[in-house]
């Protein structure tokens, strides 16, 4: 990590305005398009985003291969041969930042918490997005609060957006261990992702997905069908092996408690719990078309999301 990037992450625990607007230079080497998946089009310029808007551009003879729903049936008419209708590329497409703050998020044994990791790769992907040219907005939400950002472009659009995510209320909110704001807070977020995304647009959705139930898989699973979505889970280490065998005690929004850990078979079923819900989050991402990539609490969140988008780039080259 570079002397900056220490710089730019002071607080384990909290995040600053000033700490996410100096993700803006970092976020140029960022490659959203490496997300692309590929569909061509006939034109001049590839789109490779399913559901891309598409503006018109010029028709010309039918050639062997073109796709036969772009033949241009006015042109066709009046002519004694088939034409065939170009299209060019949109150069602006939406980008919907989703970042889960919930009390659930606000939580880590090493490195930082998970929702300080989540807030840099919001900050990360919004700056991304300004540099790209695309219009920017996206939902941060918490156990009751769910804030909806409308796209806009430009620098602002990404200043704002950061403001919402820093100065977010769930920040000085205690832990909530009730299964069912979870469900329906996270519920609330996709049905909102559901209401205001439209087609072609890149929707990125950064989380731990714990409460995410199968009306949240509806949703996405729609929202999948006509735009571009990349899931970033956040896990912390704990969540994936326990600790050694011992007696723990956990003090958590005003509440002291002693965990034992001696039982093999608590450890096991303990790990194999987490196993089995990040498998079924994968299953469900593949089934769907969805990217998706992982984040530890005890990686730099920036470096995670650098390295994986540049190797999904490097992938797409060799094609």
């Amino acid at each position: 990590m570079s002397q900056i990037e220490v710089k730019s992450m002071p607080s384990p625990v909290r995040v600053t305005q000033r700490d996410l607007i100096m993700l803006s230079n970092t976020a140029k080497v960022i490659p959203l398009d490496a997300l692309r998946i590929k569909s061509l089009q006939a034109g001049s310029y590839v789109s490779q985003f399913k559901g891309r808007g598409m503006e018109f551009d010029e028709s010309r003879p039918y050639q062997p291969g073109d796709d036969p729903r772009n033949i241009d049936w006015r042109v066709t008419a009046r002519s004694t041969e088939a034409y065939t209708k170009l299209y060019r590329e949109e150069r602006e497409r939406p980008v919907y930042v989703v970042t889960d703050l919930r009390s659930n998020m606000h939580f880590a044994t090493r490195g930082r918490f998970k929702s300080v990791a989540a807030s840099y790769v919001a900050g990360c992907i919004s700056w991304a997005a300004h540099h790209r040219g695309d219009r920017l907005g996206g939902i941060v939400f918490g156990d009751n609060i769910c804030k909806e950002v409308r796209p806009r472009i430009g620098r602002q659009a990404a200043l704002r957006y950061i403001h919402h995510v820093a100065e977010h209320p769930d920040w000085n909110a205690t832990l909530s261990i009730d299964e069912s704001i979870q469900h329906a807070s996270f519920l609330k977020a996709t049905t909102a992702l559901r209401r205001v995304v439209r087609p072609g647009s890149l929707v990125v959705i950064i989380s731990d997905f714990m409460g995410f139930s199968g009306m949240c898989h509806s949703s996405l699973a729609k929202l999948a069908r006509h735009n571009e979505l990349l899931a970033i889970f956040i896990s912390d280490p704990i969540e994936m092996i326990p600790p050694p065998p011992g007696r723990y005690r956990i003090v958590s929004a005003g509440q002291d408690r002693l965990i034992e850990t001696y039982s093999k078979q608590a450890r096991n079923q303990y790990a194999n719990a987490f196993i089995e819900r990040k498998n079924d989050l994968v299953n469900f991402f593949r089934r769907y078309g969805i990217h998706h990539m992982s984040i530890s609490t005890d990686e730099d969140p920036i470096e995670a999301i650098k390295n994986s988008l540049g190797r999904q780039r490097k992938r797409q080259g060799k094609r």
